[in-house]
Formats: C-alpha cells, structure tokens, sequence
C-alpha cells in the first residue's frame, strides 16, 4: 500500500475529513491538499505529524497487516521516553527489566 492509500485508509476508519485531519495534525490545509490532490510525497517531518494525530508511529503507518493503536497511556509512555537521554533510557529500561525479574 502507498501512503497517499494508507492516508486515505486511516481517515475512511476513522471517518475524518482532511478538514479534521488538518486540524488535528496541525497542518494547513494547503499541504494536506498537496498531498492529496498533486499526489505529492509527505515528508518525514508531515508523516510524523499526521501519525501523531492519528495517534500512530510511523512503524505503524507503514506496517502491513493489523495495526495496533497506542492506547492513552502508552502513548503519553511513549512521548515520554523519546525525549529522554540514552542513559536515561538505559536506567529506566534496566528498571522493567528488573521489575519482570521480581515476578
């Protein structure tokens, strides 16, 4: 599947419009239009935009087969720890590790 396909599957099963999709993801309406009506490729940057506001990774956008969609309060996780250093990531990765170990 191509990403002007995906696009299009992601707001059908949602049933947004690009309207809401623009508004949700922040992006003017004119770039959205870009996309969709020059059949232009949406760079990294917009895609990641676009995935935020359907609350998926770009893993996800590009996945085949079933998507799994971040729940609340993995998706707050995860917003949480792409901002952290790899240190940081390191400690609090060896902290569940430590935590499975226990039980």
């Amino acid at each position: 599947m191509d990403t002007h396909q995906r696009l299009r599957q992601l707001l059908a099963e949602r049933g947004w419009t690009k309207y809401q999709l623009s508004k949700k993801s922040g992006l003017s309406e004119s770039t959205l239009a870009n996309i969709f009506r020059r059949n232009s490729t949406p760079s990294i940057v917009t895609l990641e935009s676009i995935c935020k506001a359907f609350g998926i990774t770009l893993s996800q956008f590009f996945a085949e087969g079933e998507m799994v969609e971040l729940t609340p309060e993995l998706r707050d996780l995860f917003d949480k720890w792409v901002s952290l250093t790899p240190e940081q990531k390191a400690a609090v990765y060896n902290m569940i590790i430590a935590f499975n170990n226990h039980n």
